[in-house]
């Protein structure tokens, strides 16, 4: 700090060159900067000394986290603390989001998550915690998409034809999905409720699974992720019907959304995010906030999501609890009008 003061002094002082005014200002610039610098310090000092964990509730390879690796390295980097991203997949993203709602509010473990969080509070009554009330939001991270595609053997070229056929014969045709309450489900079953069709569900164990049952034939369309059908789409193993948006996607252009295809309003944009163990200090969430918002805003990290199929997107920690907040209400209505359940 002395070494700083002196050089500014130094530089401004010539003789009869010296200009109190234009000195006093970079001082004052200064000293505003190493108050500011001063804050981060003490806040970051709150974080504890060990690694902070980043919880994905799925397995590796997914969009969630792929979000979790792109952020650790800078999210470690800002805050001088090691990240450790830490895969707990297992009932729907329960068992991950329940090792966060019972962590310490320190600041330490944090849920890497997608929107299947609030549709779990619908599916899964019983659980010993609330995922929509007992974490703390931090960030919205992203958004994605979600593509309506189908095997090219049946001979689907659009949305209209799905449905067509599903009236002509209530049942015959059929769709995958990695799980019950999955976004892939839900998604099927809000399009199923708007276009007043019965197509058959058969859940998968993960959308692996599912994908190679697509392709091979044995069911016949079902929602997935834009980074993961894109290359089959590409390679002629699967046609894209429609997408699930409120806009078109820059990936595949000419793939019309459903409200284009006249099916309804079936929006099923995934969004994506972070929370904290609930009692959380509003100071840490504060934050922590910042510093994501930071790293989403650089070239870098856009270009990754992007390449993904994600869109990357902040808000502040209470337009995240919003929005949480009333998409949970959606999806209820939802799992209560088609009587889903996670059996």
């Amino acid at each position: 700090m002395i070494q700083q003061l002196l050089a500014i002094a130094r530089f401004f002082y010539s003789g009869r060159l010296f200009d109190y005014r234009r000195l006093a200002l970079k001082l004052s610039l200064l000293l505003a900067a190493v108050a500011v610098s001063a804050g981060v310090l003490a806040q970051t000092a709150a974080l504890p000394q060990t690694p902070i964990h980043l919880i994905v509730p799925f397995t590796p390879g997914t969009g969630i986290d792929l979000i979790a690796r792109t952020l650790g390295p800078r999210l470690s980097e800002r805050l001088g603390r090691p990240v450790v991203v830490d895969n707990r997949a297992g009932a729907s993203g329960n068992i991950g989001t329940e090792a966060v709602v019972r962590a310490a509010p320190n600041g330490a473990t944090l849920l890497v998550t997608v929107n299947t969080l609030v549709m779990n509070a619908s599916l899964y009554p019983q659980l010993p915690f609330d995922p929509v009330k007992d974490l703390t939001p931090v960030s919205l991270t992203s958004w994605g998409q979600l593509l309506l595609v189908a095997n090219p053997k049946t001979g689907f070229k659009s949305a209209t034809d799905l449905i067509k056929a599903a009236r002509k014969a209530p049942g015959r045709i059929n769709y995958g999905s990695p799980g019950v309450g999955t976004p892939h489900h839900l998604a099927m079953e809000l399009f199923k409720a708007t276009a007043g069709v019965f197509i058959t569900h058969i859940p998968y164990r993960g959308t692996g699974p599912a994908l190679t049952d697509l392709i091979g034939g044995q069911i016949d369309t079902m929602f997935l992720p834009i980074h993961v059908a894109l290359p089959y789409i590409k390679a002629g193993k699967l046609v894209a019907l429609g997408i699930g948006s409120d806009k078109r996607h820059p990936l595949l252009p000419e793939v019309p959304t459903l409200t284009e295809a006249k099916i309804g309003n079936v929006n099923v944009d995934m969004w994506y995010g972070i929370f904290a163990p609930p009692g959380t200090p509003p100071n840490l969430v504060a934050l922590l906030n910042r510093e994501i918002k930071e790293i989403l805003s650089t070239d870098e990290v856009k270009k990754a999501f992007q390449t993904q199929g994600m869109d990357p997107s902040s808000s502040t920690p209470e337009e995240f609890k919003r929005l949480v907040e009333k998409d949970a209400k959606r999806w209820a209505q939802l799992i209560k009008a088609q009587k889903i359940t996670a059996d």
